[in-house]
């Protein structure tokens, strides 16, 4: 039988998040929660928005979990019914900003003529959607790296969504949003090179997280990154 994990003294004990299946589900795949009551979603919705707040305002280090309750007008022990961890909170607002991006991807089709200039359109539009609350993105992107096990169905489901957004780019296609998160989407190579620019995406976004290079520089690498792998540098 397994033993139960220990609890770090002076943490309020966790027990597993209040209809944790439905609020995986929408910080996964952005889609409404038919399983919780609307008094539950307004209250997910107010613990969410105080998170990105004080995440903007201080960073990961001042977006401390007892404030987030503070500011959304919950109980501690509320909170922890529905998110594990500041870390979890700020996965679940990440998956909120693709979906944003999914749906002006989805209205708007990219502009370019090339594979190589819709996939530098995308990362613009991605880059500048993710930066435009710089404390805020910091803090998602240290709470990536954390190395957390719990969180990896977060960060595997990021990478999936983000690949379906890139094959559709690459394709000229507008994405189908219908399917499930895990369906296998364009070719294997085509999976491949979304594979690589999200986390060349993703290691330019840490190296700008930590100061070495301005956003713009984000996007330029990957745009070198995608040359390269289409041929085109």
């Amino acid at each position: 039988m397994a033993r139960p994990r220990p609890q770090t003294p002076g943490r309020p004990r966790r027990d597993p998040p209040e209809n944790g299946a439905a609020v995986e589900a929408l910080a996964e795949e952005g889609t409404a929660v038919a399983g919780l009551a609307a008094s539950q979603l307004r209250r997910i919705r107010r613990i969410v928005d105080a998170a990105v707040r004080l995440a903007e305002a201080g960073g990961y280090e001042g977006m401390r979990l007892r404030d987030v309750a503070e500011a959304s007008e919950v109980a501690l022990g509320t909170l922890y019914k529905y998110f594990r961890s500041k870390e979890d909170i700020l996965l679940f607002a990440l998956a909120e900003e693709v979906g944003r991006l999914e749906a002006a991807v989805s209205a708007r089709p990219l502009e370019g003529a090339t594979p190589l200039e819709r996939i530098e359109v995308f990362f613009r539009r991605a880059t500048q959607g993710l930066t435009r609350r710089p404390q805020f993105a910091r803090a998602v992107v240290r709470s990536i790296t954390g190395g957390d096990a719990d969180l990896s169905i977060h960060i595997a489901a990021f990478h999936l969504r983000m690949t379906r957004l890139i094959v559709a780019t690459l394709r000229g296609e507008t994405p189908d949003l219908t399917t499930p998160i895990e369906t296998p989407v364009g070719t294997e190579r085509e999976r491949l090179i979304a594979f690589v620019l999200v986390n060349v995406w993703f290691s330019s976004l840490s190296g700008w997280a930590g100061g070495l290079h301005p956003a713009k520089t984000v996007s330029d690498q990957v745009r070198l990154a995608a040359g390269l792998l289409l041929g085109e540098v």
